[in-house]
């Protein structure tokens, strides 16, 4: 089987990852497999991992941009070359190019849906897209695909994104974490984290409200956000304005999130819209008591007070007291810590996303077929 992965970007996050993890497992598994983007910050590990990359210019926003054209007619003649079996797309750019290469080559569209989309959105009214067949990462986006966009239920499959959770679950030596923990300043106290985009759509305002009520039981409390975005600013003149400059450290985008997860006694993802959160299955594969707002595909990671605790999205005061809870109670927290570890292990495995995605290929082409 040959499959071209499409998609606007190799940036660090969901996308990104996804695409590679995704790769990696399909060359595992004996599937001729080549990546077609802009480019962008994960473009080395693709290559480490022996992932053919072709190079377009399709860094845009605007699904009908005219310097698409060329890249299409480009991937058009890739298809028809190589007797392309499957085209897979992974943005709204990036499927509205799918479509045009698959009526010209005869190559299955599926595409993957990795979150929410505008439904108010002209031209998605117009000219959907979706692909033959689609992935959504979680229920709840399977369900939005469903009744805001009229997306056949019969031609939807769920898979769930999947990690390498055996990679999380070797522990770091306590010597490195001790001595990572003192070079950042953030020794003397427990930690609370969060790895994801420094956008409004991800809370973090509301994680920063709840963290100025919690500095008065927990004084030596600090507080760890990794990643990058256009509310980075925002969020550290929120910091400076709540006085809590020495107790949150803002830390750049890295694929090395286990060193630093491994720093963490807390994980909070409060997010206002999820697709599924893969941050979220890192922490809990690293065995983390993890909070997250019940909102999007959380609820299929998350059973509350289980596997970890659910609050509701946009709320400082029930994050405040979810936090206040897991930090009294050593015992409850460790308990949900190991439950979310053996949770993500057995629901959320690189393997088990892979071979759902290949099974899923097989359907498409079935349907193409007849």
């Amino acid at each position: 089987m040959k499959v071209l992965l499409l998609t606007t970007h190799l940036n660090i996050g969901g996308v990104g990852l996804y695409v590679l993890n995704l790769a990696k497992g399909l060359k595992e598994k004996g599937i001729d497999c080549v990546v077609a983007s802009s480019g962008g910050g994960l473009e080395d590990h693709f290559r480490k991992a022996g992932i053919p990359l072709m190079y377009l210019d399709i860094k845009t926003k605007f699904e009908f941009n005219p310097k698409l054209i060329p890249a299409v007619r480009r991937l058009i003649n890739f298809a028809k070359k190589t007797d392309l079996d499957i085209v897979h797309a992974h943005t709204r750019v990036a499927q509205v190019m799918a479509k045009a290469i698959s009526r010209q080559s005869g190559a299955s569209f599926v595409s993957t849906c990795h979150g929410f989309f505008n439904k108010r959105r002209i031209s998605r009214i117009i000219y959907p897209c979706w692909g033959d067949r689609v992935i959504a990462i979680s229920e709840a986006v399977k369900n939005h695909l469903k009744d805001d966009f009229k997306v056949s239920p019969k031609d939807i499959t769920v898979i769930h994104n999947g990690i390498d959770s055996e990679k999380y679950q070797e522990a770091l030596e306590a010597k490195d974490v001790i001595a990572l923990k003192r070079k950042l300043k953030i020794e003397g106290g427990p930690v609370l984290g969060s790895i994801g985009r420094l956008s409004p759509v991800k809370g973090y305002k509301y994680l920063l409200c709840a963290l100025k009520e919690l500095k008065r039981d927990f004084p030596n409390l600090r507080l760890v956000l990794i990643g990058e975005g256009p509310e980075e600013q925002k969020l550290r003149s929120l910091t400076k304005k709540l006085n809590l400059e020495d107790s949150v450290l803002f830390i750049n985008s890295t694929l090395d999130t286990k060193k630093f997860l491994a720093l963490m006694d807390i994980f909070v993802f409060p997010s206002l819209q999820e697709g599924l959160g893969l941050s979220l299955l890192e922490a809990m594969a690293s065995g983390k008591a993890c909070i997250a707002t019940s909102i999007g595909g959380i609820s299929d990671i998350i059973e509350d007070g289980k596997n970890g605790l659910l609050v509701p999205p946009a709320d400082s005061h029930c994050l405040k007291e979810a936090i206040k809870r897991l930090l009294s109670d050593k015992g409850f927290s460790s308990k949900i810590a190991s439950c979310a570890r053996k949770s993500v292990k057995d629901k959320f495995s690189m393997e088990k996303m892979v071979k759902g995605t290949i099974a899923f290929y097989e359907s498409a082409k079935r349907i193409d077929a007849r």
